[in-house]
């Protein structure tokens, strides 16, 4: 299992990332021992060339898998109206995600936490993610199926996966699963991938 998936011990020495996130520059702060700590990561990137954040209206969005927190950042940023909540198993990355939001002002809209302070009645409008193929396909199935269930009716998830760990596979799994998966593009070797629910995923 890749080492971010796991709490670092020891005080984190921050360092600034500077980014692009939708057209506005940012600087975010990280840290060793969280995913892609150096910058913001090519799949990431490519997810966020191809879908264009929501309309900004009252909304509830996630940011499944935060690292850093380049994308709650940048839906936060993007969308005033917004209540963005931002998920990881990395205490590390949960602190770094709220730094983020406090330095920039976002507190009261961004939220970060660790999967078990999540509201399991909370749902979304929209759920963003490079999820993390690494843990497996059963870990990641799971997680998927957790999480996707808590869309809204009418929401849709923007998933970013690499070609060469399985995004193909990956969308004909969801397919499968009664879930509407699209491919709605494709670069640099990643498959950005859009979820919304369909006939056999609406008892979800």
């Amino acid at each position: 299992m890749s080492h971010y998936f796991i709490t670092p011990q020891g005080p984190a020495e921050l360092h600034p990332v500077r980014t692009r996130l939708w057209g506005r520059e940012v600087e975010l702060d990280s840290a060793p021992g969280v995913f892609s700590q150096h910058r913001l990561d090519l799949g990431t990137s490519v997810l966020l060339r191809t879908v264009d954040p929501p309309q900004d209206r009252p909304c509830r969005l996630l940011d499944l898998g935060c690292g850093f927190g380049p994308i709650a950042v940048g839906l936060a940023l993007a969308c005033p109206q917004a209540t963005v909540d931002a998920v990881d198993v990395n205490l590390r990355a949960v602190e770094l995600t709220a730094h983020n939001a406090e330095k920039l002002g976002l507190t009261g809209r961004l939220h970060a936490m660790t999967p078990e302070q999540s509201d399991p009645d909370a749902r979304y409008d929209e759920i963003w993610s490079n999820p993390p193929i690494r843990v497996g396909k059963q870990a990641l199935h799971e997680l998927l199926e957790l999480w996707l269930a808590r869309l809204a009716p009418d929401g849709a998830a923007h998933l970013v996966a690499g070609k060469n760990l399985g995004a193909d596979s990956l969308l004909s799994w969801l397919t499968e699963q009664g879930w509407d998966a699209t491919r709605v593009g494709s670069a640099k070797g990643f498959r950005v991938l859009r979820v919304r629910r369909g006939t056999a995923a609406e008892s979800n």
